[in-house]
């Protein structure tokens, strides 16, 4: 399989809404208290914007978008806090018919390239606690625990 990692165009958005409504519907069943049914997660408007800001990109493998991940640059930092540059991984989603092949570490391989070129000083996710497969993924390429989230229904 020849798979390579692009900026996103306006011509990926059915593919990337097709991608993200199956993670969506994952969270949906696992937590319907918190997440709804929605099959427009991004309106194309908002897609077209999103893409002109160079921080949606997308695997392509043989012509067919199969991964997808979205960046947020942040500056952290307060008081209290040292100042740090950091990727914030916003979405990051795999077809479930290419999962398990690698596409997810040639997503994560192009945001550790933006890292090293934009002078970063760490790249930070959040999963959600019922997304076992997510979290081995993630752990495998060496992303450790930084923060647990915690609630009180």
């Amino acid at each position: 399989m020849n798979c390579l990692v692009r900026n996103a165009a306006i011509k990926d958005w059915e593919a990337v809404i097709r991608i993200m409504n199956q993670v969506h519907n994952m969270h949906v069943e696992w937590r319907p208290d918190i997440y709804k049914s929605n099959n427009n997660i991004i309106p194309k408007d908002i897609f077209e914007k999103i893409v002109s800001e160079d921080t949606f990109f997308v695997a392509e493998a043989d012509g067919i978008v199969v991964g997808i991940i979205e960046l947020v640059f942040q500056r952290i930092g307060n008081p209290s806090l040292v100042t740090r540059n950091v990727i914030f991984i916003d979405s990051m989603a795999v077809d479930e018919n290419y999962r398990g092949m690698g596409i997810g570490h040639l997503l994560f391989e192009k945001v550790r390239q933006i890292k090293e070129q934009k002078h970063f000083d760490g790249i930070e996710l959040q999963v959600n606690a019922k997304n076992k497969a997510a979290y081995e993924m993630y752990s495998k390429y060496g992303f450790t625990e930084q923060a647990i989230n915690m609630e009180l229904l």
